[in-house]
């Protein structure tokens, strides 16, 4: 049964024939049912003589005991109680592999030596050993996650697997849920209990990526899970510890996050014990040829292409661009060109490189009436705006971050 269904709870009884009194029989069903299913829920059924049998099957993976004769309301408090323990392992595995396959993305690396990279790597190294909470800044495409999680993996927490959270993409509706958690019946939909990302992250590191979109309303909220170390999921009434270091992340500049009218500053002191600023790639041209080397051979391999060379008077206006979208916009025009190159190296075409962003963009692209040209000069002109602020952007495009996220791969941004 347990191949082809997965119960919420199991009920099991240590003997099963008349003449067994030692439990044996339902311990080693138990350990079957745990090898079939290892986030499974079994309450054990005993008489009152056998608690100590009970305690045995606890520690063989059961999730609670029912003594005979016993009452109704606590057999039915007892099954809850252990189908909600399922489904928070199930979250938490799911949330860890989640986390897991994020560690696979090509953003990986922390590559460059350029003498803004090695003050990064400095912060880093020590920061990393310490619990202290962090705060990354920087442009769209910087890099920052990858910052996150070399923080994570030179920490003591590395052990657990790192736990993120979009901010920019919850919305306000499920910000609670997905950060607290929340019990079954707190809200239309919440069919079953779950698992909120703060105690996903307990003994870990939580990222909290795009920090500076959480509306203003809900910061205090955060504030105080922080503050006291502990979360009270939505519906409930009772708070859960945790204990987790945070790593907080956003593209809005310093002295708008210094604003009291958009971000509460006694979350930003609690948040930035240490601050590490990323420079955008403009800012570091010495770490170009590393990071097109990188990419270059990483969708060579991807795609089964062969290794091409890359001239130097294709290297140098790849250098001088300015790359509005840093590193996701470098990494995307390297796949393309291993795509589109047809011979032994690498052509400036291969790149399809947009306008220089030192190029002044007119307040209506009057020179073209091709709709991908326009389009891609409208983005550009909204990102300088906003200084590549991608939500500030997209609402100025009338676009969804995603949407924005979408036309700027689209246009090589």
């Amino acid at each position: 049964m347990l191949e082809s269904e997965s119960p919420d709870a199991i009920l099991l009884d240590l003997n099963f024939e008349r003449a067994k009194t030692d439990g044996r029989e339902g311990l080693n069903c138990l350990g079957k049912i745990m090898q079939a299913d290892p986030d499974a829920a079994v309450v054990i059924i005993t008489a009152h003589g056998a608690v100590s049998i009970a305690v045995e099957a606890i520690k063989a993976g059961a999730s609670d005991f029912v003594a005979k004769p016993w009452s109704n309301e606590r057999l039915e408090a007892t099954v809850r109680s252990a189908a909600a323990l399922r489904r928070s392992r199930i979250d938490a595995r799911m949330e860890r592999g989640r986390t897991s396959e994020l560690a696979l993305t090509p953003d990986t690396p922390l590559l460059g030596r350029s003498p803004a990279m090695e003050r990064v790597r400095t912060l880093i190294a020590r920061a990393a050993p310490t619990d202290a909470n962090v705060l990354i800044l920087g442009e769209n495409g910087t890099g920052k996650e990858v910052v996150a999680r070399e923080i994570h993996a030179l920490s003591r927490r590395a052990d657990h697997p790192m736990v993120s959270i979009d901010l920019g993409a919850t919305s306000e509706s499920l910000f609670e849920s997905e950060l607290f958690g929340h019990v079954k019946g707190a809200f239309t939909g919440a069919a079953g209990e779950r698992i909120g990302r703060l105690k996903a992250a307990d003994k870990s590191t939580l990222f909290l990526d795009e920090i500076g979109n959480l509306p203003l309303h809900l910061q205090p909220k955060l504030l105080t899970a922080l503050e006291q170390r502990e979360v009270v999921p939505v519906g409930a009434n009772r708070p859960i510890p945790i204990d987790v270091r945070v790593i907080a992340a956003t593209n809005i500049a310093p002295d708008q996050l210094s604003d009291e009218k958009r971000f509460r500053q006694d979350l930003l002191f609690r948040l930035n014990t240490i601050e590490i600023d990323l420079p955008p790639l403009r800012q570091r041209r010495d770490d170009i040829p590393v990071l097109l080397d990188h990419y270059l051979r990483l969708y060579e391999r991807k795609y089964d292409k062969p290794e091409r060379e890359l001239p130097p008077a294709v290297l140098e206006p790849l250098i001088e661009h300015d790359w509005p979208g840093n590193v996701r916009a470098l990494r995307h025009a390297a796949e393309r060109a291993v795509i589109m190159a047809e011979d032994g190296r690498y052509r400036p075409d291969d790149f399809s490189l947009p306008r220089s962003a030192h190029a002044p963009v007119s307040s209506a692209p009057e020179d073209t009436l091709n709709l991908d040209q326009i389009e891609r000069q409208m983005i550009e002109r909204a990102l300088r705006m906003h200084h590549f602020n991608i939500s500030l952007a997209a609402t100025e495009l009338g676009l969804s971050r995603g949407a924005l996220y979408r036309r700027m791969e689209k246009h090589g941004l």
